[in-house]
């Protein structure tokens, strides 16, 4: 069996049934759930959910953490979809709205919203994110290294 991507990523939230109900409206289907795990996948996007109950609370790890510590602080959760634009117009429905639908610097529309936990999303145009770059991507990344080397040459002035 194939696999659709070495790194999984798993959230920890108190309720399936928010996750479930939210995630499915995003296109994602559930594989399987057992008490304290659930998997949900959309094309070759998978998420991992874990706790489902107050258990999520007492984790080795986030249990060292206040209840009320933002979800995900300082992580983007980034799902490539076919058609934003219809994608946007269905999901703004029912989602918190960060950031509407805009065309970005790198040359592809996104735009980003918070789950019901406050994990921060970004739905973005499926692209190729690996192989040749296009020349938008090339003319940016040589911009940030021309930044980068002026950067370290005033540095080494002062």
């Amino acid at each position: 069996m194939a696999m659709l991507t070495d790194v999984y990523i798993e959230l920890h939230v108190p309720d399936f049934r928010k996750a479930t109900k939210f995630y499915s409206r995003l296109g994602f289907r559930l594989l399987w759930r057992t008490e304290d795990y659930l998997v949900m996948k959309r094309k070759r996007s998978v998420i991992n959910f874990f706790g489902g109950s107050q258990k999520v609370y007492s984790h080795s790890y986030s249990g060292r953490f206040k209840k009320t510590t933002k979800c995900g602080f300082g992580v983007e959760i980034i799902i490539p979809v076919d058609r934003v634009e219809r994608f946007y117009n269905r999901v703004r429905k029912f989602a918190k709205i960060v950031q509407p639908l805009q065309l970005k610097k790198w040359g592809h529309r996104d735009f980003r919203i918070v789950d019901p936990f406050g994990f921060y999303i970004r739905i973005t145009e499926r692209y190729e994110w690996v192989g040749k770059l296009d020349a938008r991507q090339r003319r940016l990344i040589n911009d940030y290294k021309m930044k980068l080397k002026e950067q370290t040459l005033r540095d080494s002035v002062t």
